[in-house]
């Protein structure tokens, strides 16, 4: 069915292209900044800065360096096996989450020129005049200069599943829009990110980008100090006490070596051995192989993973708090039994038929 949309009034011709494109210019896309990429050599640099994979890393160059090239080999296989599977868990997820920011962004219907055209939302300017329709996800903050039955759902931004009234704009209704949050009903603000289920409008944009709220939210958002899982301040912890006791007892047995045998190049390449062989160089690999896993098992329920470590907080969370529905749900219901006035009940189909 289609939906009808608002005629254009000759006074609502928009901006021009040259004065859209030199506010674009000037304040930027309709884009939340984002943290900055993690591309794989990133991710290498962040899994190399863990303690236990640095000692194997430099355990392994050391061998390397004085000539035991078959211990060398078994520590560096050890570490950059750890390396490899974090990076390539990792790097997909980063893939992943890059393509949905693309598929996700919503496109705009705006008035230039006192034409409509279909731009990509992340083009919209303060000033632009967008229209609104039933099914539109709005692309920017804005005032509304003409709407008609007009509903809007903020649950994005509030929590609240209940859709709000939306009227136009007074004489004034700038200053009014400016001061509005979401979720007050019968306000002429429209909010990025919000969906409209009902009516259709035309609203000219006031904000975009981080000046939106939905943009003040995700600046907020990024303030935030994550702390690192107990299990990784358990092994760092463990990482050096094994190699404050492995390096008392290398350096010794370098010593005694050494003063006993008067061979200090055989000295040294028995105290690191020695050193090495304390160190739990299993653990590693297998707490990456087993993040990994968890990862891989929870994107089959369509979870992403963007930091393995989250796996152990995930894992070892026993109570989950949350306000209502709508917010941490999909916002719709499923039929879960159907009673006809005779009594017969009907289940609904599973997976399994």
């Amino acid at each position: 069915t289609a939906i009808s949309t608002p005629a254009i009034s000759e006074s609502l011709r928009g901006l021009s292209e040259a004065e859209a494109l030199a506010r674009q210019r000037a304040h930027g896309y309709n884009e939340l900044p984002r943290a900055d990429r993690r591309t794989p050599f990133r991710i290498v640099g962040e899994v190399l800065r863990e303690p236990m994979l640095a000692l194997l890393l430099g355990g392994g160059l050391v061998y390397l360096a004085l000539g035991d090239s078959d211990e060398a080999i078994i520590l560096l296989a050890f570490a950059m096996l750890a390396v490899l599977i974090t990076v390539v868990q990792e790097s997909r997820t980063e893939r992943v989450l890059e393509a949905l920011r693309d598929i996700t962004s919503p496109r705009a219907l705006v008035i230039r020129d006192g034409e409509r055209q279909r731009i990509a939302g992340r083009e919209v300017v303060c000033g632009d005049l967008i229209v609104l329709a039933e099914g539109d996800r709005v692309p920017a903050d804005a005032l509304l200069l003409s709407c008609h039955d007009l509903q809007a759902d903020e649950s994005l931004l509030t929590g609240e599943s209940v859709p709000v009234h939306k009227i136009a704009a007074a004489a004034g209704g700038a200053n009014i829009a400016r001061n509005s949050r979401p979720g007050g009903d019968r306000l002429p603000t429209v909010f990025s990110g919000s969906l409209i289920v009902r009516g259709n409008g035309i609203a000219e944009v006031i904000a975009i980008g981080a000046d939106s709220e939905i943009g003040r939210i995700g600046q907020a958002l990024r303030t935030l100090e994550t702390e690192p899982p107990r299990l990784q301040i358990q092994m760092r912890r463990m990482v050096r006490v094994f190699a404050l006791v492995g390096g008392a007892v290398s350096a010794l047995a370098v010593a005694l070596y050494g003063t006993l045998r008067g061979s200090w190049l055989d000295a040294v390449l028995a105290g690191s051995a020695l050193g090495m062989s304390m160190l739990p160089q299993e653990f590693p690999v297998v707490l990456t192989v087993f993040m990994a896993m968890g990862a891989w098992r929870i994107s089959k329920a369509r979870v992403l993973t963007r930091r393995a470590a989250a796996i152990e907080t995930l894992g070892s969370a026993t109570v989950l708090c949350t306000d209502k529905t709508g917010t941490l749900t999909e916002n719709r219901m499923s039929v879960a039994e159907l009673r006809l006035s005779d009594g017969t009940v009907f289940l609904p189909l599973d997976s399994n038929g």
